[in-house]
């Protein structure tokens, strides 16, 4: 039958009908309602008696609608015929009756498909608050009582069923579920102002004696009847707990990177540590330093035959007072009970890993350790956190975190927590005994003035060798680096002052250092060696009477480019560098000279060569040719006659031997060092670069270059941190910079981005405000990357950064 569309018995219940009629057996109308009048316009006298076909659109078929409902099938969408002529959807249904004469008949409802759409839905909405809901809600009367409750497998512990109906939360809860007290006002406030108080967050235990916490967001909504009379309170409440806590724990990592280590000084870094956790973190806080950390101390040499000692720099909280009959040995003093066997200190700081005690596991944990109790009579501990010190693969100490007053335990988050705090505080106080010790310690200088091991660039595979002159003190003026700089480019220097003593060995420490600061700068070579000269005379003016003890000294500096295969070179007073290619030839680069810095006022010049892959770059001091019994000239010739019989497969390493074995004379009286260098080009495929218009619509344009660059490369997994930072880069060229605008993509050990722009205007990062709509660009490339910076040219500036990339 057309239009019509039956389902079976009791798929949904009926919303009411608005229209109500009586069907005999042969389906005819014995009985016609007011509704039904109302629905279809046919008043009773003109519809009795008559067949229902005669309601029913198109001349459909009443005895098959009476048929299919003896089937069973009596509930279904029919298209009604008004007396007007105009057709009417509506939703029927059909209830077998039995008149007092024993025929059948039937009880037919409709309503308007319209009406009986919105009480579908009303009914979804209804199952999908207190059915499917996430949330928990409860209904309540004017007087606070308890009425009813959606279901919800969410729910805590507590106000599950109907005995709580007719009840008050005073009644009923569990003491320290929550502040009775503030509910009931915010019930109140709601009853008589009709506003609905949304997202307030409580704090309690749903199950009575747990330590565990919770925090509900809590919606009070007033109910109202049709004249707008508030006459119930709905309750709407969702756990926000794990929210609550990482909002928590971020404000606490934040005032951390903020307050730990403002100085360079160990025992103020290890207070602030203290400080930070107590309260917000912990109840009480103990910071222990190895002694050997300390300014004035010397490491532990063998830590098998005696154990570390432990000293106390820091306690805050409920325990700060310990001390005389207390738990543990007041700030400054030693405490051997913390590493006495059995003790867990000694098990953190060999494994690097934190130790988490609580309950049961904390009374039968050594007592020595801990404060059972605070000495002012508070509550026992009950969670004791315990987090090694640890920074460069080096112990320093412990920080130990205990909870007591606090009813919530240490949980797997907070020990993330407390190990990032700590590691924070561990970088300062690293610091700090490094800044101490290396301005007390001298025997030392030597160790940390030269490279121990020297970085690996992709540009340049080293070697060096250093032979100081007098091998009893180790001490000398010769020196040497590897700088890796940007753009995947790297620094060779080699230095020379006068005098093999300590004072030479100052100086050559910071002249290195000086070279390392100007490099970062990417200065050009000549340039370098410029304000190197001024260094070295600010030196020699700083010792003054001292001054002649140091006459001079010489330099070389050269840079590298792999992605041009370009170096620049320049020297002050220098041999000049040899050139081995890779087909064996050797030549020394045609350099100037310069004089040796410390004059003051020179200018240095500056030469560019071009190297291919394989060439040998060889820098040196002149204690490898020169002695008393052989002047320059003869020992250049002897270094290119060893140098064209060295294999063109040696290794730098072998190369440098080679050099050492075969030049050096005996009886000399200077300090050699070598340093050799193989250098390697990078590929035209891992690099590429293009021209960016001044325009802000480039910046998706060239957003959408980096990301296919990207996945040719393969490095997909980095193409969105990639395309943020290039993004933030070319903003800035084109708000901030001048044209020509270029973006270079350097696919090396790291992933190197370079903007440049025709503007020298120095970039600097600062902490926007929370109305700011920009500056933190730089602040956010800060975070994505390893390292960045500026560099200047003739044309403008490029700022640059590297991103790590995985093994």
């Amino acid at each position: 039958m057309r239009d019509i569309t039956f389902r079976g018995v009791g798929e949904s219940p009926e919303p009411g009908g608005e229209a109500e009629a009586l069907l005999d057996a042969r389906a005819r109308v014995s009985a016609w309602g007011p509704g039904a009048r109302k629905m279809l316009g046919y008043t009773a006298r003109e519809i009795l008696g008559h067949r229902a076909d005669e309601l029913l659109h198109d001349s459909a078929d009443a005895a098959d609608m009476l048929h299919r409902w003896d089937e069973g099938v009596r509930r279904g969408s029919l298209v009604l015929r008004r007396r007007s002529g105009e057709s009417l959807e509506a939703e029927v249904w059909a209830r077998s009756l039995t008149s007092v004469n024993g025929e059948r008949q039937w009880l037919v409802q409709a309503v308007g498909a319209e009406v009986f759409r919105t009480h579908e839905f009303g009914r979804a909405l209804l199952k999908g608050l207190f059915t499917d809901s996430p949330f928990n809600i409860d209904l309540f009367d004017r007087e606070l009582r308890f009425v009813a409750q959606n279901v919800t497998e969410r729910r805590a512990g507590v106000f599950r069923g109907t005995e709580y109906s007719g009840h008050t939360m005073r009644e009923m809860a569990p003491p320290g579920l929550l502040d009775i007290d503030a509910l009931e006002a915010r019930q109140r406030r709601v009853l008589e102002t009709g506003e609905a108080l949304i997202g307030t967050e409580v704090v309690g235990h749903p199950v009575p004696g747990s330590p565990r916490e919770y925090v509900w967001s809590e919606s009070i909504l007033p109910l109202r009847n049709t004249s707008g009379t508030v006459v119930a309170l709905a309750h709407v409440v969702s756990d926000v707990t794990q929210r609550a806590r990482s909002r928590e724990r971020l404000v606490l990592a934040n005032e951390a990177a903020t307050r730990i280590g403002t100085t360079l000084d160990l025992w103020c870094t290890a207070r602030e540590l203290a400080e930070v956790a107590v309260p917000h973190f912990a109840d009480i806080c103990h910071v222990d330093l190895l002694d050997s950390v300390f300014p004035g101390r010397e490491p532990a040499g063998d830590r098998r035959q005696r154990p570390p000692l432990l000293r106390r720099a820091a306690c805050s909280g409920a325990a700060e007072d310990l001390g005389p009959g207390g738990a543990g040995p007041m700030v400054g003093d030693h405490d051997a009970r913390a590493t006495a066997p059995g003790s867990p200190f000694l098990d953190a700081l060999a494994k690097g890993e934190s130790i988490l005690l609580a309950d049961e596991q904390l009374r039968t944990c050594t007592a020595a350790v801990l404060p059972r109790r605070s000495p002012d009579g508070g509550p026992e501990v009950h969670s004791w956190l315990l987090v090694p010190m640890l920074a460069r693969d080096l112990a320093l100490g412990t920080a130990v975190f205990m909870r007591s007053r606090s009813p919530r335990r240490f949980e797997p988050d907070d020990v993330l927590l407390a190990e990032q705090i700590v590691t924070r505080a561990a970088v300062c106080v690293d610091n700090a005994s490094r800044y101490h010790r290396e301005r007390t310690t001298a025997r030392t200088l030597r160790r940390s003035l030269l490279p121990q091991r020297l970085p690996s660039p992709s540009a340049a595979r080293t070697a060096s060798r250093y032979l100081p002159a007098s091998e009893h003190t180790g001490l000398g003026g010769d020196w040497f680096d590897v700088i890796p700089l940007s753009g995947a480019r790297v620094a060779l220097v080699v230095g020379d002052v006068v005098g093999h003593d300590l004072q030479s060995a100052v100086t050559m420490g910071r002249l290195r250092s000086a070279v390392r600061t100007l490099a970062d700068l990417d200065l050009s070579p000549e340039e370098l060696l410029i304000h190197l000269d001024d260094q070295m005379n600010r030196f020699l003016d700083e010792r003054g009477d001292e001054g002649s003890l140091v006459t001079g000294a010489t330099c070389l500096y050269a840079v590298y480019d792999p992605v041009s295969r370009h170096c620049h070179l320049a020297r002050a007073g220098h041999p000049p560098p040899a050139v081995v290619s890779a087909d064996g030839g050797v030549d020394f680069v045609d350099l100037p000279g310069g004089p040796p810095l410390g004059l003051g006022g020179v200018v240095f010049e500056e030469r560019e060569i071009t190297l291919s892959d394989g060439d040998l770059l060889v820098l040196y001091t002149d204690g490898l040719l020169e002695s008393r019994e052989q002047d320059l000239d003869t020992g250049l010739s002897r270094m290119r006659d060893t140098l064209s019989r060295t294999p063109v497969s040696a290794t730098p390493q072998e190369v440098c031997d080679t050099l050492i074995r075969e030049l050096l004379l005996p009886g000399r009286h200077d300090d050699v060092a070598v340093l050799v260098a193989r250098m390697s080009g990078l590929a035209p495929d891992c690099h590429v670069t293009w021209e960016i218009e001044a325009q802000e619509k480039m910046v998706g344009q060239a957003r959408d270059l980096t990301a296919q660059q990207m996945a040719l490369w393969g490095l997909e997994e980095e193409s969105f941190t990639t395309e943020l930072i290039v993004s933030e880069l070319v903003t800035n060229a084109i708000r901030h910079g001048g044209e020509p605008i270029t973006l270079r993509l350097i696919w090396d050990h790291n992933l190197i981005c370079e903007v440049s722009d025709g503007s020298s205007t120095s970039p600097h990062v600062r902490r926007a405000q929370d109305t700011d709509e920009g500056g933190r660009g730089l602040y956010l490339i800060t975070q994505l990357t390893q390292n960045w910076g500026t560099r200047y040219s003739e044309r403008g500036k490029t700022i640059w950064a590297e991103q790590p990339l995985p093994s």
